[in-house]
């Protein structure tokens, strides 16, 4: 089985794929950031830790976090759900599985990374209507580029599906690492982080465990 099922979308193009997700995060970035106020922080954060925000090494870098921030907070203020008002009634009620959305997102208790992998099941709603395979992953994207916790992210994800979408039933699992606990702390590398949402007809046993074995088959 690839990657995706779908009625009609056909497989997906990683790399493809990847090119319209960077070209939407450029897009995402005319969001009002204020970038002089960024600056002023990192520079302070940089005194503050002991160092000389003037060096050569470090006196582009306020203006390069700046820039950054942009791009790796895209999500705030947005309405991630809203790429699911892209939709398509094909009369499909069978299971729509897309496997291993790469995100990265921030932890907001530490400010560090974490990163991992999303997939995504769904069975469309009364009406049959199914989304397109990329809007799955801008969704992704759209609540991951904001300060964020894994157990949310899982959360929204699901929700949107059902309540935007319409889905009849949902399951959403995401694999992460955290750098908050690997490169500090307890500093335990390659431990990951799975979380879960289920909702509706994916509830039931029988239908869980046909989309848990769909998922694991591309692990």
């Amino acid at each position: 089985m690839s990657a995706a099922e779908s009625a009609g979308n056909g497989p997906v193009d990683s790399q493809s794929a990847e090119t319209q997700r960077h070209a939407a995060r450029q897009a995402d970035t005319a969001r009002v950031v204020d970038t002089e106020r960024v600056e002023r922080a990192v520079r302070e954060l940089l005194s503050a830790i002991g160092e000389d925000p003037d060096r050569p090494g470090l006196v582009d870098t306020p203006a390069r976090v700046a820039r950054a921030c942009t791009e790796i907070f895209a999500g705030v203020g947005k309405d991630p759900d809203a790429v699911l008002d892209a939709q398509f009634a094909e009369d499909f009620h069978e299971m729509v599985v897309v496997r291993d959305i790469t995100f990265y997102s921030m932890c907001e208790h530490h400010l560090l990374p974490f990163f991992g992998v999303a997939h995504i099941v769904y069975i469309p709603g009364e009406e049959g209507k199914v989304t397109g395979l990329s809007k799955l992953a801008r969704l992704v994207e759209g609540y991951a580029r904001r300060p964020q916790v894994q157990e949310r992210l899982t959360t929204q994800i699901a929700n949107a599906l059902r309540d935007r979408l319409g889905a009849a039933g949902v399951l959403v699992v995401v694999e992460a690492e955290h750098m908050c606990m690997t490169m500090r702390g307890v500093c335990n590398s390659g431990s990951r982080t799975v979380t879960s949402a289920v909702r509706g007809m994916l509830r039931k046993p029988s239908t869980r465990a046909e989309a848990m074995s769909l998922i694991e088959r591309g692990a």
